[in-house]
Formats: structure tokens, sequence, C-alpha cells
């Protein structure tokens, strides 16, 4: 089973960005809903929760109706009510953005009823008749767990591999904690494992402690859930320093153990997608000083959303646009902390501007220009096919190979968990019409 959390984890420092809805401030928000009959949300919603439906279950006051409507969609509900982008998802297609009054708060309506379920102890699901057949999953984030508690739904025995000593992938290590904190993930781990005949083993690496081959011997449908790999780094002179770390292994330090910033003035940050706003804004919020992005683009074409990107400029987050870090040197001769980041600017094509170097001093530099596929482990494995290092499927998880699977972010690429939750009851639902078509051995 999985390894408690330690109880000093530097995520502690965070409290909520978003402030929870209280029962009156809840049905207050549901009855402005028009409850759209082609609601947009619903399309928007990678899992399709009937949303107009359980935001009226609220106006009603039947909480417990709610939360079964969102879960019966999504078992992640829970985590996706605190981490989603709603601002560029359900919220962002609400009707009332074409008006001039404010779009429904989807996303704290949800959290409202979620933890209602969670905090009451509501259980809605329970495993379904034994069909005789058994899956291994791969990994254990928001795509395992969802094709696992779907998996159960319909019947099948499930085990859990996961390399780590924690379940709950990303939303465990990686969620900022002013959205979600660790243990919050570990209470929705508990949660969808509630439901029974889940083997979870923890500390396994597959490829090292079982192979590919036992997997397919000993399991009648495997799925790939394992995600993302470590963090890309530059390649350029000096990363080997200390305090030189990737965003994401940074990240994970931080929301699982402590972490000493009391030596660090000043932190640069590589990157401009959201890992690299929310490396920005988690050391910031842990009392560094001063913290600059440092960006290849313009503020127009960053990737990073555009409300965490206002969050963090509102926190005091500077940015150098249409800069390139170009090599990172010591402080001082004998020293192996970083001290200075050298940059250059870039013209519109990213080519670098003759004359236009620059430096930055750093006690902190976090590299976050995204993460390596976990391809290599599959190469060779005839029938899974990868696509510039994502799995291939079809849109019921299905790879090429006979009775495996795949989804979340080693298939999407890297997005957000609610696809995740999504792809992995796709598959689940795949794998079950394969079992009953007689496509298992």
């Amino acid at each position: 089973m999985a390894a408690p959390l330690s109880n000093h984890r530097s995520e502690a420092a965070f409290e909520d960005f978003k402030l929870p809805l209280l029962r009156d401030g809840a049905m207050a928000e549901a009855t402005r809903c028009l409850f759209c009959h082609d609601a947009p949300c619903i399309k928007a919603c990678p899992t399709a929760i009937d949303i107009p439906q359980f935001i009226r279950k609220i106006a009603s006051d039947n909480v417990h109706g709610a939360a079964k409507t969102i879960f019966e969609s999504n078992i992640l509900g829970m985590s996706c009510a605190r981490v989603c982008p709603v601002e560029v998802l359900c919220v962002g297609a609400c009707v009332y953005n074409d008006t001039e009054q404010p779009p429904i708060a989807i996303g704290k309506l949800q959290r409202y009823a979620t933890d209602r379920a969670y905090d009451e102890s509501w259980k809605f699901f329970s495993a379904g008749p034994n069909s005789g057949k058994r899956v291994a999953l791969i990994g254990g984030g928001p795509a395992s767990l969802a094709a696992a508690h779907e998996l159960r739904r319909l019947g099948h025995a499930c085990t859990i591999l996961e390399k780590r000593a924690t379940l709950g992938g990303l939303n465990t290590t990686g969620v900022a904690p002013y959205k979600m904190r660790a243990d919050r993930s570990i209470s929705e781990v508990e949660w969808v494992l509630s439901i029974g005949g889940i083997e979870v083993r923890t500390n396994v690496t597959v490829g090292e402690q079982i192979t590919l081959a036992q997997l397919e011997r000993d399991f009648d449908a495997v799925f790939i859930g394992v995600g993302l790999g470590a963090d890309t780094m530059l390649g350029i002179p000096g990363e080997t320093l200390g305090n030189v770390h990737g965003a994401v292994e940074w990240i994970e330090r931080m929301k699982l153990r402590a972490v000493d910033l009391s030596d660090v003035r000043r932190a640069v940050i590589i990157g401009g997608g959201n890992t690299a706003l929310d490396a920005a804004r988690e050391v910031r919020g842990l009392g560094v000083p001063r913290v600059t992005m440092v960006y290849r683009g313009r503020r127009e074409v960053m990737s990073g959303y555009a409300h965490e990107f206002a969050a963090a400029a509102n926190e005091g987050v500077e940015v150098e646009w249409q800069a390139a870090a170009t090599a990172l040197r010591n402080a001082r001769e004998g020293t192996l902390r970083v001290g200075t980041v050298s940059c250059t600017r870039l013209d519109d094509g990213r080519r670098a501007i003759a004359g236009s170097a620059f430096e930055l001093d750093a006690d902190l530099v976090l590299v976050a220009i995204g993460q390596a596929k976990l391809s290599a482990l599959f190469d060779g494995f005839e029938g899974i096919t990868l696509d510039h290092g994502r799995i291939r499927t079809d849109t019921d998880g299905r790879t090429g190979r006979a009775r495996w699977y795949a989804g979340g972010d080693c298939q999407n690429g890297g997005v957000e968990v609610v696809n995740a939750a999504a792809e992995g009851k796709a598959a689940a639902r795949g794998i079950d019409a394969d079992f009953r078509r007689g496509g298992a051995r």
C-alpha cells in the first residue's frame, strides 16, 4: 500500500487560492444558472459532466444528487473542481460570457458538492459481479485511477503498479498547493480505492521488477498510464551546478518534503508554460523576495494560461520577455551554487540579437521547458506505436497491440487531469467491450 506523507512539507505554507462556497452562497450561485438545453459548458468538459443537472440539484439543496451526477461522469470530480482550468473549459464556455454578467462559478459549485461527499463519506458505487478478468495498470496517476474504478464497476479485478511510494500522480506530486495539497489528493486516491478489489503495488518499476512480457502473460489486459518523464533541460553550460533543478522535480520535492529557501534572494524560472508559472508562484509564496521568469517569446504567445499569468504578476513575479538563457555560472570560484544566468535577447524569429547579452543574479534556477516522454520502455514492443514519444491509441484507448491500452499524459502529451480522467474511463470501457467480444484470452 502507499506510504504515508511526511508531516513536514513545504506545501503546507500555502492556503487555498480560491475560497470554497458555503451553503447559502452555493445555492445563490446555482440559482443564477440558465440550465441551458444545449449547454456549451458540457461540450467544453472533457468528461462531459451534466453541469446544468448538478447545478439544478444544488439549487434545490439536493447536494447528494449533485455529487452523484458529477462522479457518474468523472470519478476524479473532487480534484478536477480544484485543478481544472475552468476559465478555458466550462466557465469559459458559459453563455453569461456573452453578456455583462459574470459566468457561473462552475468549479466552485462542483467543489461544494464533491467536498460534501468526501466530508460526509457518501458512497455512490460498488464493484460489479466478478468477471474473472484481471487488468494491470502501469502508473498510479489520474488516468489509471479513473480506469481502475470504472473497471471495478464493470466487475474486473485490477492491479495498479506504481514506481513511487505514493499514488495520485501529478495530483499528489505536481499540482500547485494553492490549488490542492498532496494530502487532499491522497484522500481522493483512498476514496477511489474504497470501491474494493483494486490491488496496489508501490515502489514497482515496470521493466525492472516486472517485465512487459510478464504483464502480458499474467493479466488479461494492460493499461499504460505512465504519465511523463523527467524534466527536459536546456543543454547549456552550468546545468549541473547546485541549486539548478528541473521545475517538476523541484515541485515534487516541495510538495512531499521540506525545502530550504532561506538563502535564496532571487530565483530565475526558465520557461513560459503553466509549470513555469506554478513554480514561480510557489517560490514567491515561500518567501523568495524576487522571482524572474525568462521566456523565449512574447506575452501574447505564452503557452501558460492568461489567468495564471495574471495571478503570478499580481504576486510580484517579473518576466524577461523574448530572452533565452545561454549559460549558468558560479557566483565565485570554488562554489557549487549557481550565481549568474547569462541571457540574450531574441527577435521575433527567436534568433539571438547581436550585442543583446545580459545577466541575472540568481540563487536558484528552475528549468520548466517540458518533460521527456516515457517511451523507451516500449521501443520495439510490437504493435505499440509512438508518435513523437506519445503512445498512439484509438478513441477507446486501444493501442495497436492486442490487450494493451493507454491514456493520460503518455498518450496526450501532457494536458489536464480531467483529460486523463476521461481517457482512463474510455479505455476501461474499451477493455470491457473487448472482453465481452471475446477479445481477451
